[in-house]
């Protein structure tokens, strides 16, 4: 070893530099449902899916906004949104493969998608089910027909 200081700056800059790169790349997160964050909808979604009083109290208020995205289609803010829930753990009744789908309930603060699903069942839904537990644990819901007066 000629110079110890050279190989350990080049070292450290190259630890800098793949930890810094990392960070940079972060993507933004998406903005989605414009009309549940406060700004007003276009003209094109102002008969969207009905304001969910009808919800039951265990679900979030990001669920809220899951449902909108569920019941207008997406777009989803998470590529496995929409994809076929196989139900392995057996905690929803036996349904034929691709009847269940899942969909993330976001968790403010969380580094991924967190543990927080929406699983429906039946295209459109007929079923609804929410687990806090990642799959753990699941809850019966009804969600009122897209476009229904509260």
């Amino acid at each position: 070893m000629r110079n110890p200081r050279l190989l350990i700056t080049a070292i450290a800059l190259l630890l800098l530099g793949l930890v810094g790169n990392h960070f940079l790349q972060r993507p933004s997160k998406p903005q989605f449902a414009p009309s549940l964050s406060g700004t007003p909808a276009p003209a094109a979604t102002s008969a969207a899916p009905a304001p969910h009083a009808a919800l039951p109290g265990f679900l979030p208020a990001e669920a809220r906004q899951t449902i909108a995205l569920i019941q207008r289609g997406g777009p989803f803010p998470h590529r496995q949104d929409g994809s076929v829930f196989g139900n392995r753990e057996q905690r929803l009744p036996q349904r034929e493969r691709g009847y269940y789908r899942e969909y993330t309930v976001e968790t403010p603060g969380a580094g991924n998608r967190g543990a927080r699903r929406i699983i429906t069942g039946g295209k459109p839904p007929d079923a609804w089910y929410y687990t806090s537990d990642h799959y753990e644990s699941f809850r019966s819901f009804n969600v009122p027909a897209q476009g229904a007066v509260p």
